[in-house]
């Protein structure tokens, strides 16, 4: 199988894998014991979180260490939001955030909470003018992710956060696709928080960290708990955040291969264009508003559930988008930001590179994307 679903999931690094086994047998204290097996523990998780918040250059006050990006989503968002209660009830998001987001936003609704949500433009990219206009005087939060999981559309956070530069709203960004992609130290300096999940970068699943700036206020969802200065509870799993921190220092190593991954981009639609009109295709128009690891395309008149399927019968492994809505009859949330048709929304795919990823594999995978085209392009003609 080659695998084509890097967006989705990665696979544990070799020497994330070994740090989890060693720490798991030799560091498993609970580090909220007082002994001296909990305090090794307790040792080894100051020295990640002094790791990590290097990798961010943020100060390790401001890191806290979640069970994944979904859990980092929703005890960021709405933490952030029931602390600042005070000066207003309003929320800023976009359409093509990740379901915990939205997740996190509905519960706040119920809570008395009013939320906005912007569409993408044709480009993929949220409509600067319409969030401006969605900007009310009791609004406190803006919630805008940096990479859309699905299309691989790079948000403009630097020009969101001059928007609300004067105007005492937060701004929350889910980061999980560009952490150990892109360099996020220039996003840390014009946030107040960002979520990351490990098992995007090849660490473990199961683990993932917030950083909210150490200046705001935080209102624990759950009271009572003690962990991670009370943001959230459950015994911290140190095995899993070293091998986190491992995986992330490698990533950050690797990110010099963003050529690589542009080639094979290049070499994928070098395959596609001399056919185009059997696909719809959906990316930024500026290069520098792509990320080159993701494509989101659709083949015409083919649900996408269909095309995974033969693709995988040929041995590879691509989404329908993304893998918290696999399974589940809704359709993309990036075509829903970018305000497709239902019908045509229902044709979309989605293919991400990572380490393992070939030039002869990402031009194996066009070549059978096509011959599924045809073949539906032919039988439609003769029918």
């Amino acid at each position: 199988m080659i695998y084509f679903d890097y967006a989705a999931t990665t696979p544990l690094h070799p020497d994330a894998s070994r740090v989890f086994s060693t720490l798991s047998e030799r560091c498993y204290g609970n580090t909220s014991s007082l002994h001296d097996v909990g305090g090794e523990a307790q040792n080894m998780l100051t020295y990640c979180r002094k790791e990590f918040a290097e990798l961010l250059d943020v100060s390790s006050a401001g890191i806290y260490f979640t069970a994944g990006g979904t859990e980092s989503n929703l005890l960021s968002i709405i933490s952030l939001a029931k602390a600042n209660r005070q000066r207003g009830t309003h929320i800023v998001t976009t359409a093509g955030e990740h379901p915990s987001v939205d997740s996190a936003l509905e519960y706040l609704k119920q809570d008395g909470f009013s939320i906005t949500v912007v569409p993408f433009d044709r480009n993929g990219i949220v409509n600067l003018s319409l969030f401006e206009k969605a900007i009310q005087n009791d609004t406190i939060l803006a919630s805008v992710q940096h990479i859309n999981p699905e299309i691989g559309t790079i948000q403009p956070l630097e020009r969101i956060a001059n928007i609300l530069k004067g105007r005492t709203i937060l701004l929350h960004s889910d980061c999980v696709q560009s952490f150990g992609k892109l360099d996020l130290k220039p996003i840390t300096k014009i946030v107040d928080s960002l979520t990351v999940s490990s098992h995007k970068v090849y660490g473990p699943k199961g683990v993932g960290a917030a950083y909210i700036h150490p200046r705001h206020r935080l209102v624990p969802v759950f009271p009572g708990f003690v962990h991670e200065a009370g943001f959230r509870g459950g015994t911290v799993n140190v095995p899993g955040i070293a091998a986190f921190v491992t995986a992330a220092k490698l990533a950050e190593e690797n990110m010099s291969r963003k050529q690589d991954f542009l080639k094979f981009r290049e070499a994928f639609f070098d395959k596609i264009n001399p056919f185009k009109e059997l696909f719809t295709i959906y990316e930024a128009h500026e290069p520098a508003s792509q990320l080159s690891q993701i494509i989101g395309i659709g083949v015409k008149n083919v649900e996408g559930q269909l095309v995974m399927l033969k693709l995988n019968r040929y041995g590879f492994a691509i989404s329908t988008g993304s893998a918290c809505q696999v399974g589940q009859q809704h359709a993309s949330k990036a075509m829903l930001a970018l305000q497709v048709d239902p019908q045509k929304a229902r044709e979309f795919i989605r293919i991400s590179f990572g380490q393992s990823t070939t030039m002869e594999g990402v031009q194996l995978l066009a070549d059978h994307l096509i011959q599924i085209a045809q073949q539906v392009h032919t039988l439609s003609v003769i029918k």
